[in-house]
């Protein structure tokens, strides 16, 4: 009985560890519930239980006791994990992982640094910016000037979100540097429309993700986490749009 007691313990805390690196890298709900479900069929034979939301996962497996939470407080997007991670349940479901083999293959994923440094960030949200500006029918002059203003509008982010753990001041600030620059810009006659420079600049900002998620999750029948995605990105846009018309009174 202790052995299987034992089993049961592993088993919960390799399905908790894979939906808690699944969740925090940005992967939808419906996706955690279904990999831990899958995890959990793949070494028992009981029916398990998993309710999982923006903050925090609970799982249990019938006739074990106690059900497990899981408080997750900081989300980012890692995609690369969260393929890692279906990766490792696909290969427990075809039995070639043991459960300590699993745990272990799965804390290699938690610390494991598979984002992009700070730098190529910021290059990558100032190229994207001037792309932008181009899709929303910019001109050519104003390329440079929305790069620089999202290249530093992300830097202002990335900056601000170690000092001020509100996201909605950060992306405040962010949003407020890129309209400032933006009208800089045009006022010292390097750029011509300060409109498609913003629009261009913000985009970086823009939740695109979460929005994706919260409407699969309401589709999948998730509408606590689907609502509460969804609430998180209208403070993101809310906190943007301020920022700009901010930008525009001063």
């Amino acid at each position: 009985m202790t052995e299987q007691t034992n089993q049961i313990q592993k088993l919960m805390d390799v399905c908790l560890l894979a939906g808690d690196i699944m969740l925090k890298s940005g992967a939808e709900t419906f996706r955690v519930e279904d990999t831990m479900m899958r995890i959990a069929a793949a070494f028992e034979n009981r029916p398990s239980q998993c309710f999982v939301m923006p903050t925090g996962i609970i799982f249990s497996i019938d006739g074990a006791d106690p059900t497990k939470l899981v408080r997750v407080s900081e989300r980012s997007t890692d995609l690369q994990k969260v393929a890692d991670v279906n990766h490792i349940s696909r290969q427990i479901a075809n039995g070639e992982l043991t459960l300590s083999e699993a745990y272990q293959a799965l804390k290699g994923v938690e610390k494991a640094g598979l984002a992009y440094s700070h730098w190529i960030r910021i290059l990558s949200a100032a190229i994207a910016s001037g792309c932008f500006l181009i899709m929303f029918k910019g001109v050519w002059h104003d390329f440079i000037p929305a790069c620089l203003t999202g290249g530093i509008g992300f830097a202002g982010l990335v900056y601000l979100h170690r000092l001020i753990q509100l996201k909605f001041f950060s992306e405040f600030l962010a949003s407020l540097i890129i309209g400032l620059l933006a009208f800089g810009f045009v006022g010292l006659g390097m750029g011509q429309e300060f409109d498609k420079i913003i629009i261009g600049s913000v985009m970086p900002l823009v939740p695109g993700v979460l929005i994706t998620n919260a409407i699969r999750d309401l589709m999948a029948g998730h509408l606590v986490s689907g609502l509460s995605k969804g609430a998180e990105a209208f403070l993101t846009a809310f906190a943007i749009g301020t920022g700009i018309a901010f930008a525009f009174a001063l």
